[in-house]
């Protein structure tokens, strides 16, 4: 699982450097090979293969007569991009995704489980310190069924 939150830097060339309790579970479980794409909220998703290859097939199997789904396909699979993590434990963000997610110079890395969620600073600043008065304001019935089970 990847947990946990580290601020980066990008390189002049579009480089991150993986966090290293995250690059040696990627070596551990020999995943080297990543996939990194848009997502909604203007962050980029990084997925080992093993985990995005199933994730993309349920993105296509979505009946694309749906406006929805068409858009997230797009987003997903149109922005996903491969990625491997070279000796150094870089990984090299392209321009676009980085021009989508407004990332420059400084950026958050957050574990999120199966994959990772790459930011950039200023981005998290601003959202990461709204969400405790959003979910504050976040009524019982709006929550999901699985998320009305927790206790946190």
């Amino acid at each position: 699982m990847f947990r946990g939150i580290a601020n980066i830097s990008v390189d002049a060339k579009g480089r991150v450097a993986i966090p290293k309790k995250h690059r040696d579970r990627l070596l551990a479980e020999g995943a080297d090979d990543l996939m990194v794409t848009a997502g909604p909220d203007r962050c980029l998703l990084i997925y080992p293969m093993a985990v995005w290859l199933p994730t993309e097939q349920k993105l296509l199997s979505l009946p694309n007569t749906n406006p929805l789904n068409r858009q997230m396909q797009r987003l997903y699979i149109g922005f996903a991009t491969e990625s491997e993590v070279d000796k150094m434990g870089r990984i090299l963000v392209p321009s676009k995704l980085r021009e989508y997610a407004r990332i420059d110079k400084k950026t958050v890395m957050v574990g999120q489980g199966q994959k990772l969620e790459l930011w950039s600073e200023e981005s998290w600043d601003e959202k990461s310190n709204a969400w405790p008065d959003e979910l504050s304001e976040v009524s019982f019935d709006a929550l999901s069924d699985e998320a009305k089970g927790l206790s946190l």
